[in-house]
């Protein structure tokens, strides 16, 4: 597979994560909890990293969550979860920071909008004193713009100036530039303030697909600075999942993204998680990272109306997902590994043949008998009622048998 080309950038240290300088692409997540509750955001925090996400960010938006932040920070490490932490920053970011000298340390990063730091007289004041602040503590910053809470007094400007134009541009496009605009003339405050290009970070995040492809592509190209790419309020279920696939994939293509992260809505009692996992698969499946091996299964047809392949290929992919981290502790490369489980004879046994290993089941109304192939070759055959559990013995045997350990 062809390299992507990935955009030149400042690179960003945060904890022991470099975002940017052309390194890999960073999974972040948010929590939904409130921080002042410590066990609630600790375990979240904990199952955010567990399932990939290489930074967390948490809301602190009141005294109660700032105070309980080195706190959150303490027993994560006690845990030995080391993922870093962001704070999320909204209207009193400047009091929280200064008030909370702790919290301000023990966060690994600060996200400020440059929509609601302060309004009118008030924001480059407030603004400084949380860019002060990231300087005293040497914490890089997220300048995260968002169209729902864009600066008005910019838009207005940017509004006014293209009501003079001879001909006026589209008043969405207007919507960009003021968008991009307040991302750059943020980071050059911030710049001037003393906070340097390797620490600062911007998005500028929008809830529709085209309209965030055009600002990225925009902001790329007048900009050296390290992005987050996310689609805010992308939805809940597939439709979140699909609108943030397709607008980032077309980004990342372009080489255009340093750290991503899906804002998924989850359904009512559903797992946080579920973020990671799509952030990670959006970039495996374009061959920019790899997290976890990948498991190809066919849709199925006429010919495998059985359950049999559809809970065979739901077994494999959730004990391959839930046997990762600890095949990731001890085997150099296994996240390279592909699995292909199949459900009838037409393209099974090639396309278990690709794979690394492979199992082809024969259709519906045949006994099961389902070869599997190794590295291209046939090696058995397995029948019975044991073939999910035996073919996972087979893949354990495989992985402690092809891929390296790792020193310890």
């Amino acid at each position: 597979m062809e390299k992507i080309l990935r955009r030149k950038t400042f690179g960003v240290k945060v904890g022991e994560i470099t975002i940017g300088d052309q390194g890999p692409v960073v999974v972040q997540s948010m929590t939904n909890t409130d921080t002042a509750d410590k066990v609630s955001t600790v375990a979240q925090v904990a199952r955010l990293a567990k399932a990939g996400s290489e930074l967390v960010r948490l809301t602190v938006n009141t005294e109660e969550a700032a105070a309980q932040v080195p706190y959150i920070r303490a027993e994560l490490d006690e845990m030995g979860c080391a993922v870093p932490l962001v704070g999320d920053f909204h209207y009193n970011g400047h009091v929280l920071l200064t008030k909370y000298p702790a919290c301000a340390e023990a966060l690994s990063k600060y996200r400020i909008n440059p929509g609601n730091v302060g309004f009118k007289d008030k924001r480059d004041p407030q603004f400084t004193t949380m860019i002060e602040q990231a300087i005293k503590y040497d914490k890089p910053v997220r300048i995260g713009v968002n169209w729902g809470s864009l600066d008005q007094v910019l838009l207005a400007r940017f509004m006014d100036n293209n009501a003079k134009r001879s001909i006026p541009k589209d008043v969405k496009l207007v919507m960009h530039d003021a968008l991009i605009a307040s991302a750059i003339e943020s980071a050059a405050l911030a710049e001037k303030i003393g906070l340097g290009k390797d620490h600062i970070v911007l998005s500028c995040k929008v809830s529709s697909v085209q309209d965030l492809v055009a600002v990225y592509q925009k902001l790329a190209k007048e900009s050296e600075y390290a992005l987050h790419l996310g689609l805010t309020e992308a939805g809940m279920g597939s439709k979140g999942i699909v609108a943030s696939t397709a607008a980032l994939s077309v980004l990342l293509q372009q080489g255009i993204g340093d750290t991503i992260r899906i804002s998924l809505t989850p359904e009512p009692g559903g797992d946080r998680t579920q973020e990671v996992i799509v952030g990670q698969e959006i970039l495996q499946t374009m061959g920019i990272r790899s997290f976890t091996p990948q498991i190809a299964a066919c849709p199925g047809c006429g010919r495998t109306t059985s359950t049999v392949f559809q809970e065979l290929a739901e077994e494999i992919q959730s004990y391959v997902r839930l046997s990762m981290p600890e095949w990731g502790k001890r085997y150099i490369g296994v996240e390279e590994m592909q699995v292909a489980v199949m459900g009838c004879i037409v393209n099974g046994p090639g396309e278990s043949k690709h794979a690394n290993i492979g199992i082809s089941l024969p259709g519906t109304g045949e006994q099961p008998a389902a070869p599997v192939f190794i590295d291209g070759k046939k090696k058995v055959t397995l029948r019975g009622g044991k073939i999910a559990q035996e073919f996972k013995e087979i893949v354990d045997d495989y992985i402690s048998s092809t891929y390296q350990e790792k020193m310890t």
